[in-house]
């Protein structure tokens, strides 16, 4: 209830019209009540948006967004050419969507974040440095997957720096768990590459165990465990900022075992 009040009297520069409402409504075990949800890995806040913030959701996100995608997305239509489709999801304001993209201008970057904020954020970094292989979906990343990606559409899923829940009664709101690994195998081509990166160990290992036990997916470290960063994945300020602090990042890196319907993919 805080975040209906906050957003009736700040007004809707503070938070995107019924973003916060429909992820933090109450929820009710019943799956008939229309409040009934699953457990979600996020809480969307009631942040405030900057003029700047705002604009770029009026004027920007109708130019780069993916619109509702209730519906599996043309992909080359939506890009405007074809392209290898590479998922990131949750990246926060943006800073390695935008450096990822123009650094791999061959593909084509769908980049899904729930906060209107940080958003707004990467809309106006991608007009400011001219990168047009981007397009940003608004929303919860499940619902996204399942509704708008035909199975089979990904050569690759990227996932840096996920909220650890760090603890123990909030694991369960971790984001990556085996049903939401599934479903990312799913996505993936034969030969498609999830990459994931945390910089909170406990986290690391609960990530291997998950994709360790995943049907369909091979762990590419040499030693079985982690890989050294890889070179397509920039090294961020929050992460250098951890780095001080004394956390550790690990990179995981699998690969969906390649099957008759489509030529493996190599690299992400």
């Amino acid at each position: 209830m805080w975040i209906k009040r906050y957003i009736l009297a700040h007004g809707p520069r503070d938070c995107t019209p019924g973003v916060a409402e429909r992820y933090n409504r109450p929820m009710s075990s019943d799956p008939s009540d229309p409040r009934h949800r699953p457990v979600r890995s996020f809480v969307v806040r009631g942040g405030r948006l900057t003029p700047g913030q705002q604009r770029a959701l009026d004027d920007l996100l109708p130019r780069f967004g993916t619109g509702d995608a209730d519906a599996p997305l043309d992909l080359e239509h939506l890009f405007g050419r074809a392209g290898k489709p590479v998922l990131e999801i949750g990246f926060g304001n943006g800073e390695s969507t935008w450096r990822m993209a123009r650094a791999e201008p061959e593909r084509n970057f769908l980049a899904v974040e729930v906060h209107p904020p940080g958003v707004g954020r990467l809309l106006l970094a991608l007009e400011k440095q001219e990168v047009d292989n981007v397009r940003v979906h608004l929303g919860d990343a499940v619902t996204f997957l399942e509704n708008g990606l035909a199975d089979g559409a990904l050569d690759g899923v990227r996932i840096y720096f996920p909220d650890p829940w760090h603890k123990k009664r909030h694991h369960k709101r971790r984001l990556i768990q085996p049903e939401f690994v599934a479903l990312l195998v799913r996505k993936l081509a034969p030969g498609g590459l999830l990459h994931l990166a945390t910089d909170w160990v406990p986290y690391a290992e609960h990530m291997l165990e998950v994709l360790d036990g995943a049907e369909g997916l091979e762990n590419l470290s040499p030693t079985g465990d982690w890989v050294e960063r890889p070179s397509w994945r920039p090294e961020t300020k929050y992460e250098a900022r951890g780095e001080r602090l004394g956390h550790e990042t690990r990179d995981l890196l699998f690969r969906r075992a390649a099957g008759a319907d489509r030529e493996p993919v190599h690299t992400l």
